[in-house]
């Protein structure tokens, strides 16, 4: 529902430093945010700040299954990044925190509706009866 656009530019500030086993990388990243809200559907347009650390090691020998690889002289930050961006992304994003969503009957937004939408609903079960009756019965006793 939102995330980080594909090929878009994200601003890192990033620390290395040597250490025994490989290169510890330390920083914040900027990136911008695109999404739907989950209530109205309105395009959400915001921005995210994260946080990530890693240590890049030297060899495989050093390094568990699952730990990062320096790559000669290169190292690949985008699955730390990934990684601190998926865990600060809300599960259910919204366009603000009083969005109404949408009518369940007709499926306009209802922020854009009168404070009197609404729509008269009969049971199915009961809609046969309906004819039974006269709309205007002004004969009943009180």
């Amino acid at each position: 529902m939102i995330g980080v656009p594909r090929d878009t530019d994200v601003e890192l500030d990033i620390r290395l430093e040597a250490v025994m086993e490989g290169v510890l990388v330390t920083g914040t990243a900027q990136a911008p945010l695109r999404g739907e809200c989950a209530r109205c559907l309105e395009e959400i347009v915001s921005e995210t700040e994260v946080s990530f650390q890693e240590l890049f090691f030297y060899s495989a020998e050093d390094a568990a299954e699952d730990d990062s690889l320096l790559d000669g002289e290169l190292l690949d930050l985008e699955p730390a990044f990934r990684d601190a961006v998926v865990l600060t992304l809300p599960l259910s994003p919204v366009c603000s925190e009083d969005c109404s969503g949408l009518c369940s009957e007709c499926g306009i937004r209802l922020a854009d509706t009168e404070p009197d939408h609404g729509h008269e609903v009969v049971d199915a079960r009961w809609a046969k009866l309906q004819g039974l009756v006269p709309e205007h019965n002004n004969d009943q006793e009180s």
